[in-house]
């Protein structure tokens, strides 16, 4: 019985910068004086509401941009795997 060995798929360390776009949530929801205010109202919304809201939306597509954007090429996705 012979062994073959796959290949692990190639990711070029400048592909790993990417990364570095996940600490402007951080940083933008850790620094709350920015954000410690009434003003200005969204739809009667106080301004340190609905900035946070905003943003778990945001943080969510900075995830999803980052992932995309450092996923190796060639490794298919999880839901792919699945249907084989």
């Amino acid at each position: 019985m012979t062994v073959t060995r796959q290949r692990s798929p190639q990711v070029s360390t400048n592909s790993q910068w990417w990364n570095l776009l996940l600490l402007i949530p951080f940083v933008a929801l850790l620094w709350v004086p920015f954000y410690n205010r009434l003003d200005p109202e969204l739809f009667g919304v106080p301004f340190f509401y609905w900035y946070q809201f905003l943003w778990v939306i945001l943080t969510s597509l900075v995830v999803w941009l980052c992932d995309f954007l450092t996923r190796p090429i060639g490794v298919p996705r999880a839901e792919d795997r699945i249907r084989e």
